[in-house]
């Protein structure tokens, strides 16, 4: 007979619920998790592991296709749809495997199945074979997630419109797209579909695209999209949807204008609805506040030991500020000393198109907004050696640094590799580096990473090649 009481029930195995029940395991916990689809949750199967895929191979397609401006030939570059979503797939299936592979290490206990608060300390799991079964615990952690938001008139309907699932596994290559959002997620698909060969059009509310990153680097992100060939309308809403036999037209008011724009395909990718249907919410003490759960510092819901994390909750939802607070939200529960709540402006945020967008902490604009005195640094990516030699010189480090306390409030950058580079920034933010300490670290030449340096020197007038 299944072991049926634990010390933490976590509903969802994402990089939220496998995390945390991961990290109880190891702290001597009993741990359950129950997972009604697949084990990594939407990150794994349907979102950060096989975007990254897809962009990997437009990635290798647009290096074979200016193959002859490094001395190399190659004779026609094409791609096999078929092929670039058939290695999208086994990577996300592989790692699916790797993950069931982490919890029955840990001896973490599995359940398949749609979970629900059933009473105080009690979660049933009604099983895909149509049989419940009930587990008792003294913490339980929601972890269930989000998903896409479904904007009235842009209703994905599998064929014509899309969401990210049907944007991930195309049986056609579509000639004409248009992506409505300029998130991350809508710019990714954006830069894809289009060094793949489809007239891509953007359309974004907002009066810019990537609208939470930093103004500046915004509009360099435009400019090179542009230049690939991508079309723009900002402060823009598509007002009406006609949905023909293989394309849809698309309304779209801009500066009081209206627009037709034809598309073969439509991606929708205007933000996410969390997933609290079915929780068993009512009846308990759990509030909920724009669709989102409210949690404190610790995680902890308004209902005693029941917690939430991940999408669920608060923004940014980005699968490594979910598995975060799962280690705290466990070590809290398991009494650890030193424990620390999480710091929204020390989550970093990366964009994986070409050129890739990073960033952390404060814009220039909310830095000023916030009243603080600001030193702004910049280095562009044509005064760096590597970046030359990689055939990448176009893109932007910046940093924004408190002008009385040489504090890092922020960094932004745009161009090759920055997704990997913005790390650096993160470990300086969390342990409280000043600008002196980052004058005086040692970068090794010749590296992207030279370019973090010389905006720090910048910011306070010590630039060197540039």
């Amino acid at each position: 007979m299944a072991e049926t009481s634990f010390d933490i029930v976590i509903i969802g195995a994402g990089p939220g619920g496998y995390v945390a029940a991961i990290r109880a395991a190891q702290l001597g916990l009993k741990v359950a998790v129950v997972e009604r689809e697949h084990l990594g949750g939407i990150c794994l199967n349907w979102g950060c592991i096989p975007t990254k895929a897809l962009l990997r191979s437009a990635e290798v397609l647009r290096l074979a296709q200016h193959a002859e401006s490094f001395g190399i030939v190659v004779p026609k570059a094409s791609f096999d749809l078929p092929l670039v979503v058939k290695r999208s797939r086994a990577i996300s299936a592989q790692l699916q495997a790797g993950v069931k592979h982490l919890l029955k290490k840990n001896k973490v206990a599995v359940f398949e199945g749609q979970g629900r608060l059933s009473g105080k300390g009690q979660v049933t799991v009604a099983g895909k074979d149509g049989k419940a079964i009930d587990l008792a615990a003294r913490h339980i952690i929601l972890a269930t997630g989000a998903r896409p938001r479904i904007i009235p008139g842009l209703e994905p309907d599998g064929k014509l419109v899309w969401n990210y699932k049907e944007a991930m596994v195309p049986t056609v290559m579509p000639k004409s797209l248009l992506v409505v959002g300029t998130g991350a997620v809508g710019i990714e698909f954006a830069s894809f579909y289009r060094t793949l060969g489809a007239d891509v059009t953007v359309v974004e509310v907002m009066d810019r695209i990537l609208p939470v990153e930093d103004a500046e680097i915004s509009t360099l992100a435009r400019k090179a999209f542009e230049k690939q060939g991508i079309k723009v309308f900002t402060a823009a809403t598509v007002k009406e949807l006609q949905r023909g036999g293989d394309s849809v037209i698309a309304k779209v008011e801009s500066a009081g204008k209206t627009v037709e724009i034809s598309a073969e395909r439509i991606i929708v990718a205007v933000g996410i609805s969390a997933n609290t249907e079915d929780l068993g919410l009512e009846g308990t003490r759990v509030r909920l506040e724009k669709g989102h759960v409210l949690v404190n510092k610790w995680l902890e819901t308004e209902e005693p030991g029941v917690y939430a994390i991940g999408d669920l909750t608060a923004p940014p939802w980005l699968a490594h500020k979910a598995s975060h607070e799962a280690v705290i939200c466990v070590e809290k529960i398991a009494g650890l000393p030193d424990v620390h709540p999480l710091d929204s402006l020390k989550i970093p945020g990366c964009t994986y198109s070409h050129p890739q967008i990073a960033s952390i902490g404060l814009t220039e604009e909310r830095a000023r907004a916030d009243g603080r005195e600001i030193k702004v640094g910049r280095f562009p990516f044509q005064g760096n050696g590597k970046a030359i030699a990689l055939g990448e010189p176009e893109g932007l480090v910046k940093t924004v640094f408190d002008a009385k306390t040489g504090e890092l409030l922020g960094a932004h950058m745009i161009g090759a590799e920055v997704t990997e580079m913005i790390q650096g920034y993160a470990i300086a933010k969390t342990m409280e580096t000043t600008e002196l300490e980052l004058m005086r670290t040692v970068f090794p030449h010749p590296t992207l990473s030279e370019m973090m340096h010389e905006s720090v020197l910048d910011a306070y007038g010590r630039v060197i090649h540039f």
